[in-house]
């Protein structure tokens, strides 16, 4: 059995989408003990910048400078996804969007020859948990609900380009410990939380049985 792991947050201590993606990763342990876990760490390693419009100029102008080093860097990342048996993603909302290190590593796996045929994913229907922190609050009647294009951007291009069979964990208004501006919301924050490793724990062992049968 084979995990893949993904993490994109910029922070190691405190991290919520950490701790929601290390609670389903140990319900998927309990299951599999020794399995091997492939990490990904963006938030601490970044990719460059520059290789997707490397490789994308290279595409419409033969004459544009060869990159390897970058082609190998998308055989390296789509091969990752199509040697794993189940995905844990775990991605905070930056700046009221997908952070930036993460949309690049979606465009290099966009590139790689071997997850997709046309619309035809090879990693479909696979078992994957996305585990996401919000530290505001963007749910119905939030003073800021729809401001979130982080999770409709995750959820389409796992669920509906690669067709993972996608389980959500999250947890929304993380800052309210840190903000006193938000203190009045520090019991909503808490049982988002609670709730929030419920759902991973739950998505972990669920996606680990998946596996096993």
């Amino acid at each position: 059995m084979h995990l893949f792991r993904l993490d994109a947050s910029v922070r190691t201590a405190g991290s919520v989408s950490r701790a929601l993606a290390d609670t389903a990763e140990q319900a998927w342990l309990a299951e599999h003990p020794g399995a091997a876990v492939t990490r990904r760490d963006l938030g601490l390693h970044p990719l460059p910048s520059d290789a997707w419009p490397a490789l994308a100029r290279r595409q419409f102008d033969p004459s544009a400078p060869e990159h390897p080093d970058a082609a190998a860097l998308v055989q390296e990342l789509g091969d990752e996804l199509l040697a794993a048996d189940a995905y844990v993603f775990a991605v905070p909302l930056y700046n009221w969007g997908v952070p930036a290190h993460v949309k690049t590593w979606f465009d290099l796996l966009g590139m790689h020859q071997g997850l997709r045929t046309g619309e035809e994913s090879h990693i479909a229907g696979r078992p994957a948990v996305l585990a996401m922190s919000r530290g505001g609050g963007y749910g119905p009647g939030a003073p800021k609900e729809g401001w979130d294009h982080n999770a409709p951007y995750l959820k389409r291009i796992l669920a509906d380009v690669y067709k993972l069979d996608l389980h959500v964990a999250e947890a929304e208004l993380t800052l309210a410990d840190v903000n006193p501006a938000m203190a009045p919301l520090r019991g909503l924050a808490a049982e988002s939380l609670r709730t929030g490793h419920e759902s991973a724990a739950a998505h972990g062992l669920r996606v680990a049985e998946m596996v096993r049968a």
